[in-house]
Order: structure tokens, then C-alpha cells, then sequence
């Protein structure tokens, strides 16, 4: 299965689902921010999802029991791939160097960065 970029609205249904482990329409609507969509709205952005592959359901009768395809992890491990490709020229240093001019870290923020370097470095 090839994942594919999610809009906004898809990532935000998926997000619930994620949460949720399984649900309904109706159970992914009532943990939607106000204004809520209307109920035909998300259904009809659960049918993308499906489209995608990205969300499977149980049927009982006429009603759909919808769940995730694909965890959170992968999205955003493809998310992240797309970005370093698209935006870095697929290099991990000028993400990282972007980051760093354009976020203002603190000395704390690189402390913890740096920290993470070299608990991955030990552990190789």
C-alpha cells in the first residue's frame, strides 16, 4: 500500500481515528471542534480515506464501523520524507540547520538536541 499526502481535513479525521482506535461517524463528529462540520461532510471525508486506503470499516447493516489503515508513525515518517525530498534537497543537516535560523532555539533546545545525537550515537 502506497500512502498518500492527506489534506487538512483528512489528517484532522485521522488524527480522531488514531485516538479513537475505531469509531462512527457519529463518534468522530462529537470529538470535532465547534463549529462542527456537518455529519454528511465527514462522512464524505471518510469515503476519501477509504478511497486512499487509509481507512478500512466493519459494516453492520447500513452503518460503518471505521478504523485506521495505517498508524500515525507512518504518516509521519512519510510525512517527514516528503518534506526532507521536497524542502532539503533530502539532506537531514539542512533540515536541521533550517530549524535552528528559523526557530531562535534556546541553549536549552540544542542541549536536548545534542543529547539526542548522542544517546543515537551510543546506541549505534
Amino acid at each position: 500500500m502506497e500512502i498518500r499526502t492527506l489534506t487538512r481535513a483528512e489528517e484532522d479525521i485521522m488524527r480522531i481515528l488514531w485516538t479513537l482506535k475505531k469509531g462512527f461517524v457519529k463518534d468522530i463528529l462529537a470529538e470535532m471542534p465547534e463549529p462542527k462540520p456537518a455529519y454528511n461532510t465527514v462522512s464524505t471525508i471518510i469515503r476519501i480515506l477509504e478511497k486512499k486506503e487509509v481507512v478500512g470499516y466493519n459494516a453492520y447493516g447500513k452503518t460503518h464501523e471505521y478504523y485506521p489503515l495505517i498508524t500515525e508513525e507512518e504518516y509521519k515518517k512519510f510525512e517527514m520524507k516528503n518534506l526532507m525530498v521536497n524542502y532539503f534537497d533530502n539532506s537531514l543537516p539542512n533540515l536541521v540547520s533550517f530549524f535552528v535560523k528559523e526557530n531562535d532555539l534556546k541553549t536549552k533546545d540544542l542541549d536536548e538536541i545534542m543529547k539526542l545525537i548522542n544517546d543515537h550515537k551510543t546506541e549505534q
